[in-house]
């Protein structure tokens, strides 16, 4: 058989198989029933739409014809390499290290070089509008996980909060 589109059989096997490992997961939980689910019933349900929907993304990378394979191309590496940088960053802010004596730098801080290293996996860097968009999503962030979920995030540094 000939795949007639090489991205579109790459994704549909990445979604598939995320998809099964998602509902294989899923069966180490308690599934319950639809009227009272259990911890097992969404990644259960979501990994068999996620490998219902690789399928008939594979088999029409199979089927329907494309104008040149749509094949794949090389690795962009650099947004890579700062897309997983960046949340890096951010754990290591958040939480800190302590086995290597390195404080937790709090939410805000997090969010600031989070939003400043992804920002350098684009094509274009203009730092006021990253720090512009670093402040909104501090302040997003505050307001739904501090103020509203009323979630247990250190906010600011510990040497600052005592």
């Amino acid at each position: 058989m000939n795949i007639k589109s090489q991205k579109d059989f790459f994704s549909g096997l990445m979604f598939t198989a995320v998809g099964v490992a998602f509902a294989w997961g899923a069966t180490k939980y308690s599934l319950g029933t639809g009227a009272r689910m259990g911890p097992g019933y969404f990644p259960l349900m979501l990994g068999i739409l996620m490998a219902i929907l690789g399928g008939v993304i594979t088999f029409k990378s199979l089927v329907v014809e494309t104008e040149d394979g749509d094949k794949v191309g090389s690795w962009a590496w650099k947004p890579l390499l700062f897309i997983i940088a960046a949340n890096l960053l951010f754990g290591l802010l958040l939480g800190g290290l302590p086995s290597i004596k390195f404080p937790a730098f709090g939410m805000i801080a997090a969010v600031y070089g989070l939003t400043i290293v992804a920002s350098l996996a684009g094509e274009e860097f203009k730092i006021k509008e990253v720090m512009v968009l670093a402040t909104i999503l501090a302040i997003m962030c505050y307001l739904a996980f501090i103020l509203l979920l009323k979630l247990q995030f250190p906010v600011w540094p510990a040497f600052i909060t005592g």
